[in-house]
């Protein structure tokens, strides 16, 4: 399962927490709430995924846990933020080979 999970998160983090939420507890664990898990869909898929996976009951998250949620915020601000420069030049090129056929 942790292999699937894994291939899973790397193409949609979102679809990664569904099954998470679905086939496991790992969310009812990690979150006290159902909110911060929600949220956490909406806002930060890959940080709550990271969370919820190194949660620990009892003891939390400690050390390299923190490392791993780190990384998950940075695979969030990278989506967020080089998604849209992504798109934009998707647009230019388009624009480019439309004017290139209407001038030629």
């Amino acid at each position: 399962m942790g292999c699937l999970l894994a291939l899973v998160a790397a193409i949609s983090p979102r679809l990664a927490l569904f099954v998470l939420w679905v086939f496991t507890d790992r969310l009812t664990v990690a979150f006290r709430s159902g909110w911060e898990g929600f949220l956490g869909f909406l806002l930060l898929p890959y940080t709550t995924l990271f969370y919820a996976l190194v949660y620990a009951p009892g003891k939390g998250v400690d050390g390299f846990g923190w490392i791993i949620v780190a990384l998950g915020v940075l695979l969030d601000l990278g989506a967020v933020l080089f998604s849209g420069r992504r798109g934009r030049r998707r647009r230019e090129r388009r624009a480019a080979r439309r004017d290139h056929r209407l001038s030629a």
